[in-house]
């Protein structure tokens, strides 16, 4: 069975990333030059409207923990173990083709957030529920497309990406402490169940409470790192740079054109910021903001603080403790782990390994997030659910328990079809995008706080049935 899986996984991964690296950057661009480079023009507006409240006292989680179920979901194994194997594979030259990847998915993540903003609806509880398997079908009215994505973010988010989380708190503690993966998967069960089952308001005060706080400690240690080492700071710009236009091909056919530390930079860049992937537009929808393009900001600063600013200080710290070999055996949060014990002592493994459990195990809950609104669209029963939230603990015990190649490998699979069919549909809605773009802005430069007003576009009124953005 696990060689049937492995086969499938790699026929996957080579023609879906063939096309999709293209498509990924190409979309960026196009998106970037459309908002006129909103990523750097609204910069600091993303800031302000991370503080903004909701529009009115509902149930809907708050801008703000929006933002943190997204950070949830984003940082955790990819800032850590990913980053790690993009260097080990790809070799320094990958740090600059993740940081491409986040620069100009930035506008991408503007664009699907904004729209899943939008196209959301309301549960009977006042909370809301989006994302582009909404949008997809109430925007592009393909209804069997917005189930075929649904299917995929499912097996993606709630499935594959949760095998990763475990398979990584696993190596963590296994490298630290030679803990038993088997008493670890169990372990990881037990405190994952009570938070899955308690649904997205759970996830999110939890997100709320730990994401900022672990995040702003391993940023501390990372920065001390570089700080005490900042003589080696122009050495590593040079390698990163040097590197990565260092031609040594990805491979034939479509990817013949592209270097091995292009190719591991995009992949890795996409797992870890998300921009495209369609999995934010889940928890922007989720937020009651006073316009779209509100959480479209907030969302897009979530790209930047992950990949930017996290992804660098792991990629630095790596590269700073010089114990990386390119090809090498040792990949993946050991070769994190490692430049830690190499850098601050012995115990930076055991403090990689503490922070490691809290990174990952919040992005097990962030990402359940995203996987319980698709269940929903396809079928919103309870029964349904609840053998959803069993599987998915199946899925934290069987990446607890695996390898990491065939783990990674099925979460690269499963990420390329979900990013395909988003991308495409962002970019047929993408009109919506930019009008929401300009009425935003149009309200900042007359000093408003914005506010979305459907009554004022009557044609898009025609097209956006859930009522929501009727004054």
């Amino acid at each position: 069975m696990i060689e049937i899986i492995k086969e499938i996984t790699n026929v996957a991964n080579t023609y879906v990333w063939a096309i999709l690296v293209y498509i990924l950057i190409g979309v960026g661009i196009y998106f970037t030059i459309k908002t006129k480079f909103v990523q750097i023009r609204l910069f600091k507006q993303s800031f302000i409207r991370m503080a903004a409240g909701k529009r009115k006292a509902t149930d809907a989680i708050s801008p703000f923990q929006a933002f943190v179920v997204g950070l949830a979901s984003r940082v955790g194994t990819g800032n850590v173990a990913g980053v790690a194997i993009a260097i080990a594979i790809g070799g320094p030259g990958a740090v600059f083709w993740m940081w491409i990847t986040a620069l100009i998915g930035m506008s991408t993540a503007f664009i699907e957030s904004t729209l899943g903003q939008l196209y959301k609806v309301k549960n009977p509880d006042g909370s809301f529920r989006g994302g582009p398997a909404y949008y997809i079908t109430d925007g592009l009215g393909q209804k069997w497309l917005g189930v075929i994505f649904a299917l995929s973010l499912v097996f993606c988010f709630g499935l594959t990406f949760e095998a990763v989380q475990a398979n990584t708190i696993v190596a963590a503690t296994h490298e630290a402490w030679d803990w038993s993966p088997k008493m670890v998967a169990i372990g990881l069960v037990i405190i994952t169940a009570p938070i899955i089952f308690g649904g997205i308001k759970r996830v999110a005060r939890f997100s709320e409470g730990i994401v900022p706080i672990m995040a702003l400690i391993y940023l501390l240690v990372t920065i001390y790192v570089i700080i005490t080492n900042y003589d080696k700071i122009p050495t590593i710009f040079g390698m990163i740079f040097s590197d990565a236009f260092n031609f040594k091909s990805a491979g034939g056919g479509l990817f013949g054109v592209l270097t091995i530390a292009m190719l591991n930079g995009i992949k890795r860049g996409l797992f870890s910021n998300e921009a495209g992937m369609g999995s934010a537009p889940n928890a922007a929808a989720a937020s009651d903001a006073f316009h779209p393009a509100n959480q479209g900001l907030i969302q897009m600063l979530g790209v930047f603080v992950d990949t930017i600013v996290v992804c660098s200080c792991t990629a630095f710290l790596i590269l700073i403790s010089g114990v990386f070999v390119v090809g090498g055996e040792i990949t993946g949060v050991a070769l994190t782990q490692q430049a830690l014990d190499s850098t601050i002592g012995s115990y930076g493994g055991d403090f990689l390994a503490i922070l490691l459990i809290l990174f990952c195990y919040s992005s097990v809950i962030g990402n359940y997030a995203y996987a319980e609104s698709n269940v929903q669209f396809i079928k919103n029963d309870k029964n349904i659910l609840f053998a959803f939230r069993v599987l998915v603990l199946v899925m934290v015990y069987f990446g607890s328990i695996q390898g990491q190649t065939l783990i990674w490998d099925m979460a690269d699979a499963s990420m390329g079809v979900m990013a395909l069919i988003n991308l495409v549909a962002i970019v047929a809605l993408s009109p919506m995008a930019f009008l929401l773009l300009r009425d935003y802005e149009k309200q900042v430069k007359a000093g408003k706080n914005p506010e979305f007003d459907i009554n004022e576009y009557p044609e898009l009124k025609k097209k956006i049935t859930n009522g929501i953005w009727e004054k």
